[in-house]
C-alpha cells in the first residue's frame, strides 16, 4: 500500500506535541513491511527529525523547495497514484486515486485566538477536513469539538486515536539527578515544572508563578522559546533570581529526569486537545495538578489532581497540603502511573494503520 506522509510540522517547529506524535508514527512505519512509503521533506532544524533516518530516494520531488516555508505550507502537492495521504498539519493532496487522512488535534485557534491568525489557521483546517475522507481526533473531546465545529460531517469519518507516551519515562530508582545537578546546580531542588508553551493567556503560566511566589517554591520551566524580557523581569520580581530556571531543547531521557526530580508537574491549561505532558509526568512517577476542563480529565484519569476554577491560590494549596500528607501524594503517583500505561505509541501507531486499511 502507497503511503505518502507529509513532514511539514518539522519545519514548523524546532520540537513539540504534533513533532513528537509525528515523529513516533514515522519510526514505526518506516520499519513496516506492509508499507510503502513516500515523504514530503523540507530542510529543517526539528531535534525530532534529526533522529529519523529517511532515504533521499523516499522524498518527493518539490518544485517549490525555494519557497519559504509560510508559503509551501499553504500549497497542496498534486499526486497521481493510489494511496493514503497524511499531512502532520493540515495539508491535503489533490489527485483522484488519493484518500487524504487528516489528523485533528485541537481547536485552541478557534477557541482562543482572534484576528488574522485565526482566521488563516482555521481556513486551512477547514480545508483539510472538509477534503478528508478519514479524519483522526487525539481524543473524545476533540472529536467532540470537531462536531460542533462540523456538523454535517458523517459520524463513521471519525476516528478517535489517542496519542501514547515513550517509554523513555519510567521512575528512576536511584532518584538520580546528575544531569539536573549540572543543569541547574545542586542546590536547585523540590521545584514545581511548568512544561509547554507560555504566551498564550489559556496556558496559565502567570498562575503557576503566583502560585509558587505564595509556597516560596523553586520554579523549573521546560520548552515554550527563551524567556522574554518582560517574563525575567516579573519572575525576578515575584520569585527572585535564584528562585526559577528554564531550559529548551532536552531529549526524553534528561526530561524523564527532571519529572523524576520535580515535587510537582502543574499543568493549568484551560485547553488541551491531548496532553502530552501530564502522561510523561505520570508514567515518570510525578504527580500532577492540572484544570479539569476539555480533554485533560479524559487524559489524566484518576491519577492527578483535578481542580475546577484553577487559580494559583488552590495549587498552592493543594501542594501545601499534600506536602504534609504523604499518602496523597502516594495515590496521586500510583494512580497516574496505571493510568499512564493505558497509553502507548505503539497502540496509536497500530490503530493509524488500521484507519489506513479501512481507508484504502
Amino acid at each position: 500500500m502507497n503511503v505518502f506522509l507529509d513532514n511539514i510540522v518539522f519545519s514548523l517547529q524546532k520540537q513539540g506535541g504534533i513533532s513528537v506524535f509525528w515523529y513516533e508514527l514515522l519510526s514505526r512505519i518506516m520499519l513496516d513491511a506492509d508499507f510503502n512509503c513516500r515523504f514530503i521533506d523540507l530542510p529543517n532544524e526539528n531535534i525530532f527529525r534529526q533522529q529519523l533516518d529517511i532515504p533521499l530516494l523516499d522524498v518527493l520531488g518539490n518544485k517549490l523547495n525555494l519557497l519559504p516555508v509560510k508559503v509551501q505550507r499553504y500549497v497542496y502537492p498534486t499526486i497521481k497514484e493510489r494511496g493514503i495521504f497524511h499531512s502532520s498539519y493540515y495539508r491535503v493532496a489533490k489527485g483522484s486515486q488519493i484518500c487524504n487522512v487528516t489528523t485533528v488535534h485541537d481547536f485552541t485557534y478557534e477557541y482562543y485566538f482572534k484576528g488574522l491568525p485565526q482566521l488563516v489557521h482555521h481556513a486551512q483546517k477547514r480545508h483539510a477536513i472538509v477534503n478528508s475522507q478519514k479524519i483522526i481526533c487525539v481524543s473524545n473531546n476533540t472529536k467532540l469539538d470537531l462536531m460542533k465545529f462540523y456538523p454535517n460531517l458523517a459520524e463513521q469519518q471519525i476516528e478517535v486515536v489517542h496519542n501514547g507516551v515513550s517509554d523513555d519515562y519510567y521512575p528512576l530508582a536511584d532518584n538520580s539527578s546528575a544531569f539536573v545537578d549540572i543543569a541547574f546546580g545542586p542546590d536547585f531542588k523540590e521545584y514545581v515544572l511548568f512544561v509547554g508553551k507560555r504566551e498564550d493567556s489559556y496556558k496559565n503560566f502567570n498562575m503557576v508563578v503566583d502560585a509558587c511566589q505564595l509556597i516560596k517554591s523553586k520554579l523549573l520551566i521546560v520548552g515554550g522559546g527563551h524567556l522574554s524580557k518582560l517574563e525575567v523581569a516579573m519572575l525576578d520580581a515575584k520569585l527572585g533570581l535564584q528562585q526559577y530556571k528554564q531550559i529548551a531543547g532536552v531529549t526524553n531521557k534528561q526530561l524523564n529526569e527532571i519529572y523524576n526530580n520535580a515535587s510537582f508537574l502543574v499543568y493549568p491549561s484551560l485547553y488541551e486537545g491531548f496532553g502530552i505532558s501530564i502522561l510523561e509526568a505520570q508514567k515518570s512517577g510525578c504527580p500532577v495538578i492540572c484544570s479539569n476542563t476539555s480533554s485533560i480529565p479524559e487524559i489524566a484519569g484518576n491519577g492527578a489532581c483535578l481542580l475546577e476554577n484553577i487559580s494559583a491560590l488552590k495549587i498552592a494549596e493543594v501542594v501545601l497540603q499534600t506536602k504534609s500528607r504523604n499518602d496523597i501524594t502516594k495515590s496521586i503517583v500510583e494512580n497516574g502511573f496505571s493510568n499512564s500505561h493505558l497509553y502507548s505509541w505503539e497502540k496509536c501507531y497500530q490503530e493509524t494503520k488500521q484507519v489506513y486499511i479501512d481507508s484504502y
